[in-house]
């Protein structure tokens, strides 16, 4: 290059700042349409819109307030063990035993305060203490052994199906547990976890209020706090994240006790709305749970989710399972309209993503 060439004078740039800034590919602020698109709830959000659109049409008793209600109550039920099934999913990991796990909760606090002859809240604080005792049992043996979190929770997914199955034989004499609507603390209990009230002359379930606790803390957790950082990181990638400080041991386990958690509450809720529990429940269930997160934006390869996509995942769930009933349908089509939500759920995710990232 010759010095006539390199002393050229460069091509004036305009302001730093003002209304004439230029950008280029790599700064240039995305649209707005773009960002929502960008949010991992917002495919299952249009999902759970359509699908609550075709149940009005389609099935005319969905538009009564008290259908709506009960709706929400099934929703709940549901949305309650998805959030921190979310929660473990986007950390990486996930649950085969949170079904069966539930039942254990229910099966342990009854079996504990009926046959001990005990108030029915040392067998709702014994349950809990084996709810947790399952959670940090599949974490640690995750850490400990490296193993697959498929492998692991299908071990405990058979052992806690045989185990409901063959104590609650040997301690009843039965496949259930005995009524404990009588016992000392049993109104109690059922008003924390079992019952109603209502807004408008309509009967509302208080897991529906426990539900929308639940996302609310939850998604604060994740956005406002160091923990949904680690979260993240763990999922996204585990050595990375353990090169940069994040304790991942300490977050693997606490999650799978989270699980634990939100086995222990439904199982509360189940024993104290029925007084009692059927041992071979909650087989199943665990899919259920795993796909309303999958619906609501969870990857299964983890580092990618929210509280909030699990909720609308857990509506569509209930809309569907109620509004085929009030459609007038054979319920005997409600698990192939869920494979086919899931399905659909699954490719507009994929679709919402690949249209976020394209500049």
């Amino acid at each position: 290059m010759s010095m006539t060439q390199q002393a050229a004078p460069a091509v004036p740039t305009p302001p730093a700042s003002g209304p004439g800034k230029e950008t280029d590919g790599r700064t240039q602020e995305r649209p707005l349409a773009l960002r929502l698109l960008a949010r991992p709830e917002i495919g299952v959000f249009l999902g759970a819109v359509a699908v609550f659109i075709f149940f009005l049409v389609a099935a005319p008793p969905v538009r009564d307030g008290s259908s709506m209600a009960n709706i929400l109550y099934q929703s709940s039920t549901i949305g309650i063990m998805a959030l921190p099934v979310a929660l473990l999913m986007i950390g990486g990991e996930f649950d085969l035993s949170a079904g069966v796990a539930v039942i254990t909760s229910a099966l342990t606090a009854s079996m504990t305060a009926y046959q001990l002859s005990m108030n029915v809240w040392v067998g709702v604080i014994v349950a809990l203490a084996v709810s947790l005792a399952v959670g940090l049992f599949n974490g640690w043996m995750l850490v400990r052994t490296g193993l697959p979190s498929f492998l692991i929770t299908l071990g405990s997914f058979l052992i806690l199906q045989g185990v409901n199955l063959a104590v609650t034989k040997l301690i009843t004499g039965n496949v259930a547990t005995d009524d404990i609507q009588d016992m000392d603390g049993f109104d109690q209990a059922k008003a924390v976890f079992a019952s109603s009230f209502e807004i408008g002359g309509v009967n509302v379930k208080i897991t529906v209020v426990w539900w929308l606790v639940f996302a609310a803390l939850a998604t604060w957790v994740l956005l406002r706090t160091k923990y949904g950082n680690w979260i993240f990181s763990v999922g996204g990638n585990q050595q990375s994240a353990r090169a940069v400080g994040v304790p991942v041991t300490f977050t693997k386990i606490s999650l799978f006790m989270l699980v634990g958690f939100g086995a222990w509450f439904v199982g509360m809720h189940q024993l104290f709305a029925f007084n009692t529990v059927q041992s071979g429940e909650g087989v199943g269930q665990e899919l259920i749970y795993i796909a309303a997160a999958v619906i609501g934006g969870c990857l299964l390869t983890g580092g990618s989710g929210s509280a909030i996509g699990p909720v609308f995942g857990a509506f569509m769930f209930g809309m569907v399972q109620q509004g085929i009933v009030y459609a007038g349908w054979n319920p005997d089509w409600f698990k192939a309209f869920l494979g086919v939500m899931l399905l659909g759920a699954t490719l507009i995710n994929l679709w919402v993503s690949r249209t976020a990232t394209r500049r």
